[in-house]
């Protein structure tokens, strides 16, 4: 950072990310060239051929014409390796270099089509193996030429236009900021890049209706993520180095710890109670994974589940429960019964309908707990993903609970939807009809937990005995008066150090503000921090030793957005503030907070972070608070840990014989 200028516009890279790609071009351009040179010595002298000239002239040409291109690539790739991310001073001339590596692709173009034209008319009587390389060396020609306009196209900054700004750029506070001209020229840039990212969200939805819940959504979006990004100049590459950095100082602060400090309980959640939460959360989280249908099922079970629902997919009984869409061959409902073990008479209603804020579901009686169970399903599709990102607050107002009572929006709509199924459409009454003794537990996983453990506040009037299991729920859930409320009636089981529990608004604003500090404390170019982080994401190692000193820059300086002196928005953010204060997310707050939502079970693995693949795995489990997820942790675990198998396998693990708080010894397959 900050992103490259050059033809008159911002672009989305930095003049130090050209080190990698240059170094792939130069090694194509001199394996061709080595490879030219060896053609044009083998036909020295003989080209008596037809069009013997235009090949004579074609080959020197391209020798020419290639060795300036890797001279030019060499000073890219070494220009660009200079300097560190904050300090781009050593990299001034890149821009030079990339305008001279651009006027290159010109003579390539006119050779290009000159091959072209004496493969085509000219090559009659020559050597086929000759006609064969320079076709080779045409079309090789032309594949660099489309990958570089790929490439262009690729980095292209729709929001990196200089023509637009005010004639002076100085930085924030020099000019009059309340100044009808400055003010103007934020409002049009906010509303341009709110545009750029509905746009954007528009083409990658292509496939969805465009009607009118979809554009609100689009909109709420896009005006959410365009605030986030558009106070920084950081490149996506900035953001990858960022990262690498954090990981390695967190594994660093976890090596340092006192192996023999012990996670205490508190007193409200003894051990007894620790147990049979688990056993319970093992049972409730088949049918929360079974929610997903066959996609997860043969996820689960590759070898054999493909056959197994073969024989059942097209099969369709005669039906005890109520379907609604979505499951033409009964695919989805064939691998309810495998995955849940429950049969046809114990599903009062089963839905597969899917829409923005209108998410699938199931109803089931589960005589092994006496329960009336609803299950609510995960994110499985693009719409499930729109659901996820509509991240404003939304109220729920709530009898009897002190403190503001909001919830995060997309899930708040898609936990109204399938309150008004069950009660206004009788699902709950019919349920009940059957086993009136039963009580309600609702279950979900990811956007199903957040979604089950909203439904379980809107039901709690109605059925004071209802309990929630919410598997790997969102951190941006509900405010801290509905997450305490919820404590009496929602257990959420997180494992390890899985991203979605600790992903909120807040807690990207942090680790914005953490990845800013970062890459401004370190003083090693781009290129070693995303080789040396590779190295360690994938062969493990002591966590780099990365400089934590300003390396002689003012800390004030970088209470500043760190902007390109021609970017198109300039805007105060919270995310500068303090960069060297202390690390608690409050000082980027920016967005009201959200929290995981009742008591939260966090279960863990016991042992060495980096392991073989073949070593067995072995859990712990404690009980945890909202506030110990308001920090984003960096792991190549942090994906996986979200899914609903390592989910159930964890707790399986620590169900499997007598719990106790040693790590379990009961294996896993291997992970």
């Amino acid at each position: 950072m900050p992103g490259m200028v050059a033809f008159g516009r911002r672009w989305g890279i930095a003049s130090d990310d050209l080190v990698f790609p240059g170094a792939f071009e130069m090694l194509v351009r001199v394996l061709w060239w080595i490879g030219t040179l060896i053609l044009y010595s083998y036909h020295k002298g003989r080209f008596a051929c037809g069009g013997g000239g235009a090949l004579h002239s074609f080959l020197v040409g391209l020798l020419v014409i290639l060795g300036f291109i890797i001279c030019s690539l060499g000073a890219i790739v070494y220009v660009s390796a200079q300097g560190t991310m904050t300090n781009p001073g050593p990299r001034r001339s890149m821009a030079a270099l990339v305008y001279l590596r651009a006027l290159l692709y010109l003579p390539e173009l006119g050779w290009a089509c000159l091959g072209a034209v004496w493969v085509s008319d000219d090559s009659k009587g020559c050597d086929p193996a000759t006609v064969g390389a320079v076709i080779a060396a045409v079309v090789a020609s032309w594949i660099i030429l489309l990958c570089t306009g790929l490439g262009v196209v690729f980095v292209f900054d729709p929001l990196g236009s200089t023509r637009r700004g005010p004639p002076s750029m100085e930085p924030l506070g020099v000019r009059d900021l309340e100044s009808s001209e400055r003010s103007q020229f934020l409002s049009t840039a906010r509303s341009l890049a709110v545009k750029v990212w509905e746009n954007r969200l528009k083409l990658l939805c292509c496939c969805l209706p465009q009607d009118d819940s979809h554009r609100a959504a689009f909109s709420s979006i896009a005006q959410l993520v365009s605030g986030f990004f558009c106070d920084t100049d950081l490149v996506p590459s900035d953001i990858a180095a960022g990262l690498a950095l954090l990981h390695q100082e967190q594994d660093k602060k976890e090596q340092s710890r006192d192996p023999d400090v012990i996670a205490t309980h508190s007193p409200s959640s003894p051990l007894e109670d620790l147990e049979a939460e688990l056993e319970r959360a093992t049972h409730c989280m088949q049918f929360a994974a079974a929610a997903y249908g066959w996609p997860m099922y043969i996820y689960s079970n590759p070898l054999t589940g493909p056959c197994k629902l073969t024989k059942d997919c097209c099969r369709r009984p005669t039906a005890e429960y109520e379907m609604v869409g979505g499951d033409h061959l009964g695919c989805h409902f064939s691998s309810l019964l495998l995955s849940s073990g429950l049969q046809y008479r114990d599903f009062i209603h089963v839905s597969f309908h899917n829409q923005i804020y209108e998410i699938p579901f199931f109803v089931a009686l589960d005589h092994a707990r006496g329960a009336v169970l609803v299950a609510v399903r995960g994110t499985l599709s693009l719409k499930d993903v729109l659901t996820d990102l509509s991240a404003d607050c939304e109220n729920l107002p709530l009898e009897g609970v002190s403190g503001a009572c909001y919830a995060h929006k997309g899930m708040c709509q898609a936990a109204g939807y399938i309150y008004k199924k069950l009660v206004n459409d009788g699902i709950l009454t019919q349920a009940f009809s059957i086993a009136p003794e039963y009580k309600l537990v609702i279950v979900g996983h990811s956007l199903g937990a957040g979604t089950a453990a909203l439904l379980a506040v809107m039901l709690k009037n109605s059925f004071p005995t209802l309990k929630c299991y919410a598997f790997s729920p969102p951190g941006g859930l509900v405010s801290k008066a509905l997450a305490d409320y919820t404590k009496d009636f929602v257990i959420s089981v997180v494992l390890g150090k899985d991203l979605v529990p600790r992903l909120s608004l807040p807690n990207m604003e942090d680790l914005k503000r953490r990845i800013l500090k970062i890459v401004s404390n370190c003083n090693k170019p781009k290129y070693r921090i995303l080789l040396q982080g590779c190295w360690y994401e994938l062969f493990g190692g002591d966590p780099d030793d990365f400089p934590t000193e300003m390396d002689n820059r003012r800390e004030e300086e970088l209470s500043q957005p760190l902007l390109g002196e021609e970017s198109l928005i300039i805007r105060h953010s919270s995310s500068y503030q303090s960069l060297a204060s202390d690390d608690s997310p409050a000082h980027a707050a920016t967005h009201l907070p959200l929290f995981l939502p009742g008591r939260v079970l966090h279960i863990t693995e016991d042992g060495p972070t980096r392991r073989s693949c073949l070593a067995r795995v072995r859990y712990r489990a404690d009980w945890s608070n909202e506030m110990a997820f308001r920090s984003v942790l960096i792991s190549p675990r942090m994906l996986t840990d979200h899914m609903p198998d390592m989910v159930l396998r964890a707790l399986q693990s620590l169900t499997e014989r007598p719990f106790s708080l040693c790590p379990s010894a009961s294996a896993l397959d291997p992970v």
